[in-house]
This record gives structure tokens, C-alpha cells and sequence, in this order.
């Protein structure tokens, strides 16, 4: 573990968050298998970090209750997440972890930021270290010309930001950043960890 990852658990953990750092996704992958309980719901947010990890086939598999709206019917989309956020465990990533320790997200429902400070019992937030951030600025042009360009095109969007991986304020219905939240603490209702891969992991 570099400096940089051991300055950043120590910054969450003076905002009262718990950090660990992991070498790798089999090492993560470990972690949260023996931690979530088979007995538990997970719900999951939209994150091409959780869909590499493999996570939602290995605790089907197992027996527990999974719910994951990336992977059920298109109109039982809406139902899924809003069951998502009364859930025993909420797995998310985020679009950035600025290293003073905030945790920030963009999103386009708000569904998934919305969970990972409210409503569940428990929240996981996965993050590779490809998306540790200097600071605020460099948080949100990193999710603005990385993240949400990568999303839009994953997504077939015709925003301006797929075409030209900038943002230009888009105001169509296409536009994908609706929400803007930062975490600049442990949300106090529940047990909020944030667990940092030492790979490179989704967008």
C-alpha cells in the first residue's frame, strides 16, 4: 500500500469512516463473501466495478436474496430499486474518492446515491484506485470526462460528452447527470465502510 492509499483511509477514517485497502478483486471478492451474511438481501447499484467482480452470480449462487435492476425485466426496473433501498446490505462503487476522504457521485435517477447514505442497514462501497482524486475539482473532471463520457457511450447516449469526452452542460433528456452528492462523512444511520482495490476497476 502506497502512501497516497494509506493518507486517504487515514482521512476517512477522522470523517468516522472505516477503510480498508485490499491488494486485489479475488482479495475483496473474499472479504465481502465472509462478511455478508447468506441470510441477508444485497442490493446492488449500477457499477461496472461490481459487474467485474462477479459478485451478483457468486452470492446468487449461494442462496442470497440479490437484487440488482441491471439484471431483471425492464419494467421491473423501478420496483427493484426502490426495494434496493430498504435492503440488509447496499453494494455501490463511487465516481470518485477525493483523497481529504470525500466520496463522490454523479448520478442520473439519483437511486443509487440516494441508497448509499440512506435507507439500507448496510453500504459497501467498492472503489479501484483509479479513482482517487486530488481534490473536489479533480473529482468532478474526472467523473465529468472520464466516467460520464465512458457511461453515455456504454449506454448509447447522444450526449455531447460521448462524442467529444467533455461535458458541455447538456440539457436534453439524454443528460445523465441529474444528482451531485458528496459523502464528507459516516452517514450516521448506518454501517457504512468504504473498501479500496489496488486495481484499476470501472469507470
Amino acid at each position: 500500500m502506497d502512501e497516497r492509499i494509506k493518507n486517504v483511509i487515514d482521512n476517512l477514517g477522522k470523517r468516522r469512516i472505516e477503510a480498508k485497502y485490499f491488494e486485489n478483486t479475488e482479495a475483496i471478492v473474499k472479504e465481502l463473501l465472509e462478511e455478508i451474511g447468506t441470510e441477508e438481501q444485497v442490493a446492488f447499484g449500477g457499477s461496472k466495478t461490481l459487474e467485474a467482480l462477479g459478485l451478483y452470480e457468486k452470492l446468487t449462487e449461494r442462496g442470497n436474496q440479490v437484487l440488482w435492476h441491471w439484471r431483471v425485466e425492464k419494467d421491473k426496473t423501478l420496483d427493484t430499486i426502490r426495494k434496493a433501498l430498504f435492503s440488509d446490505v447496499y453494494l455501490s462503487s463511487c465516481n470518485a474518492l477525493i483523497e481529504d476522504g470525500r466520496i463522490v457521485n454523479i448520478d442520473g435517477n439519483g437511486n443509487r446515491v440516494a441508497a448509499t447514505f440512506f435507507g439500507p442497514k448496510k453500504v459497501r462501497i467498492i472503489v479501484g484506485t483509479n479513482k482517487l482524486s486530488a481534490d473536489y475539482d479533480a473529482a468532478i473532471n474526472r467523473i465529468k470526462t472520464v466516467a460520464c463520457p465512458m457511461n453515455a457511450r456504454r449506454l448509447n447516449r447522444s450526449t455531447p460528452c460521448a462524442k467529444i469526452d467533455d461535458c458541455a452542460d447538456c440539457k436534453g433528456t439524454d443528460r445523465m447527470c441529474t444528482v451531485t452528492a458528496v459523502i464528507e462523512a459516516k452517514p450516521p444511520l448506518m454501517d457504512f465502510k468504504v473498501y479500496i482495490v489496488g486495481e484499476t476497476l470501472g469507470y
